[in-house]
């Protein structure tokens, strides 16, 4: 995940006469689609007989064929041009340009089209996807630690961690799956994160600051050269190299709400909000979250800053390393 955004992960196979001829996916954002990668290879493996065995061939595709210029030609051009006979489609695709437009194309070339195969398992697929074009605003994934009798943090400034290293490692991974990760002005300066995924291979998430009065001192990690960072704040609008400096007025009022939306005009499909416990209040307040993944550790603390409190169906438990890893659905 997370190469393609903002657009949606698609796969495309191809059968002729029982047998997979070709197969492809989007790999990166601004290349070839998944039916282009496909019938390339279609092309590539059977030179002399492409031609006669697509002319007999079914497109197994997770998502309708797109039927407008972008970065690439329409798909459903494509799979015309080919003369395929049949088109099977998972989801069909919400984005105004496509939503029925790539269906309506195939079909009036006389390909047959069957739509909702696995519509769940691809809806699960892109979930990110399909939460930005319906709701305006990026895929919301909260995530925190908390003790084994419910602290977040420590009462004092000094920082102290809670989650196993196996943990670590593990939300490195997430951050090179997710467009960004979000925290706050206190977060910044006590723990300085430095918001990377230097324990996972992968890209960096854009970073994203909340700091009302740019109070966070200029030598914290987030204004490194690391990966791009947007700081929203009241000050100012401004570009310097990596670091943007998005001016919001209110801040006090309807935050999270605010945030999602320039998010979404951003193009940012995916954040996690990663601390700290007013922040994350504040999203599970205004109902702002699609998932919660909550690490709780074995150990116990005599006082703190108690956890935020959360309502959700729990879709997953797991054991990672001496952690319970607890995965929450928003059941609105």
């Amino acid at each position: 995940m997370g190469n393609v955004s903002p657009n949606p992960m698609v796969g495309c196979v191809i059968v002729s006469e029982g047998k997979i001829i070709g197969e492809g996916y989007h790999e990166q954002f601004g290349a070839a689609h998944a039916e282009v990668n496909a019938i390339n290879s279609v092309w590539s493996a059977y030179p002399d007989q492409a031609a006669a065995l697509l002319a007999q061939a079914t497109a197994y595709v997770s998502l309708e064929p797109c039927a407008h210029f972008g970065k690439t030609p329409p798909c459903a051009d494509l799979l015309i041009k080919n003369q395929l006979q049949k088109v099977v489609i998972g989801n069909r695709d919400p984005f105004p340009d496509v939503n029925g437009k790539g269906i309506a194309k195939l079909n009036a070339a006389g390909i047959e089209v069957i739509s909702g195969i696995l519509e769940e398992e691809c809806t699960a697929l892109n979930i990110r996807f399909f939460t930005r074009i319906s709701q305006q605003r990026p895929f919301i994934i909260l995530k925190w630690a908390n003790t084994a009798n419910g602290y977040f943090a420590p009462k004092t400034d000094i920082p102290q961690w809670i989650s196993s290293p196996l943990s670590k490692r593990l939300v490195h991974k997430w951050r090179t799956e997710e467009d960004a990760t979000l925290v706050g002005k206190r977060t910044a300066i006590i723990d300085n994160p430095q918001l990377s995924a230097r324990d996972w291979p992968g890209k960096n998430p854009v970073r994203i600051l909340i700091d009302r009065r740019l109070e966070v001192p200029a030598d914290r990690h987030l204004y490194d050269a690391a990966a791009k960072t947007i700081i929203f704040n009241e000050v100012k609008t401004a570009v310097d190299g990596h670091i943007h400096y998005i001016q919001m007025e209110d801040m006090q009022y309807y935050l999270p709400q605010k945030i999602a939306f320039q998010l979404y005009l951003m193009d940012i499909q995916s954040v996690i909000i990663d601390g700290g416990v007013n922040i994350i209040n504040q999203f599970i307040a205004g109902g702002l979250w699609d998932e919660a993944r909550v690490f709780t550790s074995a150990h116990s603390w005599p006082d703190g800053i108690r956890s935020p409190e959360i309502n959700g169906i729990i879709t997953s438990v797991q054991t990672i390393g001496a952690d319970t890893l607890t995965i929450y659905k928003n059941e609105r």
